[in-house]
């Protein structure tokens, strides 16, 4: 079969922080891309706020570099396809894998494979992707070169890869300085015996395959991806398998459910770099844009108008978690985040979006380009069942949505089950845990509270403990915080879908209760000293508060009924007291996540442009009374 030798398509996946960005960084700078007098930022591939702010990659991005062999010979695309490192963001793994000939396994010189390392090195297997392993970061201080190869052969035996797969090249690298080598450094070194990635882009060209493609087959080309712009309205980014693909050329639309319509391509775009330019044609093999199809979805495939041929859709896994998503229903809906109007940071009115219209408006629009998401009708007009893969992926939803004007309520995540053979399965997680040698006890503790099975434990001898346990999915809502706190901060946790098992049974996970205000008004300092003997607040002096709202934690299992409102009475006679200065203890500042993480059955969270606040269900103190003196009775 004819071969196209310009062009390499490759996918670069790792676990969360292990590289991925300022290896491609690395690559962009080195060949070429960039003028000698741009301003270049780190991890420029992270061009999302969120992405930028929390320090992970969240979408899965395409770039391309032209390389020039030293040799001499014609220079080469190399396409390059940034992923998520993050598990509740496979389903951008899945759609990347989906446009590469091969992919780059990024491994931490230090901590080894770890539990996204399995899932994204298992779906590439499973695609038949030949693999290149790049030990990163060998210039860390505990680099253990050695050892992370041999754990990296043991997880492609535990992946049932063939001999083919299993006899990969080896790169090491030091993504941070741009340099890379196939000789094995000494640990903790950057490679000494090169001084750029000239070894890294060799590899590539050796080691990934080359497109193929038949010379007489008809147009076809897969939707991988979305995009927007404003002038050009919706772009889909797609791979051509076979046939050429032109710029004004009418094509056959094939859509997810068969049907199949004629359309023109009335802008067709390729990378450089980081940017889109105008092309003219893309041949067998070429990641390209193309924009005048209003309605394209991923998944969908263009072909020839005469002999049109569906590619077959992309396929994702199941969701794990899911939300309730609905309009704001708190007293202080469109009233800020002081609760007295518009907001005046911005000196001006804010586009608030409150109604069930705009909030199923915008879940539709984030299903055209999220194929791991789902939203379901629930009994009431105004909320919907939102399914993910994880809390996080879920959190990143709210926090896009909440930027953008919107108020909502989001309920308790949960865990999406499943009957098998008559009986109910829930979702399982495989989680790795890192800890310091005198925190194992502890983790270990908490681990037996949310049903966790240890499945293996090693020491490295260098004070530090791996653990993994299977544990359900919903055992890990709430986890991270409190693994924090009882390991001081310094353990590191990563979890990754493991499949289904029968319920493990009843879960207890936060023992103490809520804090809840009995009646409107504006929080008092007075007030904040007499209840911070009861439990942890949430509140600042001034903040206005309904009933129902959660301002602290309670010290006991139950909740209480609390007057935060309640003032200091003025009189004329003296007190002895009267001078002393009340102090009070700084209240905890609650994120979107803790706060989900915080969360009860009866409980949720209104989340607001401003601010975030958990409440009761039920905000009326009565009816709550009622219902659970119901639920006693039965």
């Amino acid at each position: 079969m004819p071969t196209r030798n310009d062009i390499r398509n490759v996918a670069i996946v790792a676990h969360v922080d292990h590289g991925k960005t300022t290896l491609v960084d690395a690559m962009l700078k080195q060949a070429g891309a960039f003028a000698a007098h741009q301003q270049l930022d780190d991890r420029m591939m992270d061009s999302n706020d969120l992405e930028r702010e929390k320090g992970i990659t969240i979408l899965a991005k395409n770039t391309a570099v032209k390389y020039h062999p030293k040799d001499g010979g014609a220079p080469i695309t190399i396409n390059i396809i940034d992923t998520p490192g993050h598990a509740d963001f496979g389903g951008e793994v899945e759609r990347g894998l989906s446009m590469v000939d091969a992919v780059v396994l990024l491994v931490d010189a230090s901590e080894g494979p770890l539990p996204q390392t399995r899932f994204v090195l298992r779906k590439a297997l499973t695609a038949r992707l030949p693999v290149i392993l790049c030990i990163n970061k060998t210039d860390r201080p505990d680099a253990r070169i050695d050892e992370v190869i041999n754990e990296t052969y043991d997880l492609f035996l535990d992946l049932d890869a063939d001999e083919d797969q299993i006899e990969f090249p080896i790169v090491y690298a030091c993504a941070r300085d741009g340099v890379a080598s196939l000789t094995k450094p000494e640990n903790g070194t950057v490679p000494g015996d090169s001084d750029s990635l000239e070894p890294f882009f060799s590899t590539i060209l050796e080691h990934v395959p080359a497109p193929t493609y038949d010379a007489d087959a008809p147009l076809q080309a897969h939707v991988t991806n979305l995009d927007a712009d404003n002038f050009l309205g919706r772009i889909a980014l797609l791979r051509v398998e076979q046939g050429e693909l032109r710029k004004g050329q009418t094509v056959a639309w094939i859509k997810r459910d068969g049907t199949i319509s004629n359309v023109r391509i009335s802008e067709l775009l390729m990378t450089e770099a980081l940017t889109r330019k105008p092309a003219e044609v893309a041949g067998p093999g070429d990641i390209c844009a193309v924009a005048g199809i209003a309605d394209i979805m991923i998944g969908e495939t263009l072909a020839d108008t005469e002999n049109p041929i569906a590619l077959p859709l992309i396929t994702v896994d199941e969701p794990a978690i899911s939300m309730t998503i609905g309009t704001n229903t708190s007293p202080l809906v469109g009233r800020g985040g002081s609760g007295k109007g518009a907001d005046a940071k911005s000196g001006g009115r804010v586009d608030r979006k409150v109604t069930a219209r705009q909030v199923k408006d915008r879940l539709d629009r984030e299903l055209v380009g999220n194929v791991s998401l789902r939203v379901l009708d629930t009994e009431r007009p105004d909320a919907w069942e939102v399914q993910g893969r994880g809390e996080l992926a879920l959190a990143i939803l709210i926090e896009t949505m909440r930027r953008e004007g919107f108020e909502l309520t989001v309920g308790k995540p949960q865990v999406v089950t499943k009957e098998v053979n008559g009986k109910t399965h829930e979702p399982v997680e495989r989680l790795t845990v890192d800890v310091p040698e005198e925190h194992m006890g502890a983790v270990t503790q908490l681990m037996g509270i949310r049903k966790g099975r240890m499945d293996n434990m090693s020491n490295h001898g260098s004070g530090w403990v791996r653990m993994e346990f299977v544990v359900p999915s919903r055992g890990l809502i709430g986890f991270r915080t409190e693994f924090l706190t009882n390991t001081r901060g310094t353990g590191i946790a990563h979890s990754i879908h493991e499949g289904h098992e029968p319920w493990f049974g009843q879960l207890t996970t936060r023992n103490n209760g809520s804090l809840v205000a009995d009646r409107a008004g504006v929080v008092t300092a007075f007030a904040m000293t007499n209840l911070q003997e009861r439990g942890v607040l949430f509140c600042d002096p001034g903040t206005e508060v309904y009933e129902g709202m959660i301002v602290g934690e309670n010290s006991r299992a139950d909740d209480m009924d609390v007057n935060i409102t309640k003032e200091k009475k003025l009189t004329n006679m003296r007190s002895s007291n009267a001078d002393v200065a009340e102090s009070i203890v700084p209240p905890r500042k609650l994120s979107l996540e803790q706060s989900l993480e915080f969360c009860r059955e009866d409980e949720c969270i209104e989340v607001t442009p401003e601010t975030v606040r958990i409440r009761k269900v039920v905000l009326d103190q009565k009816d709550r009374g009622r219902t659970a003196s119901r639920a006693k009775k039965v």
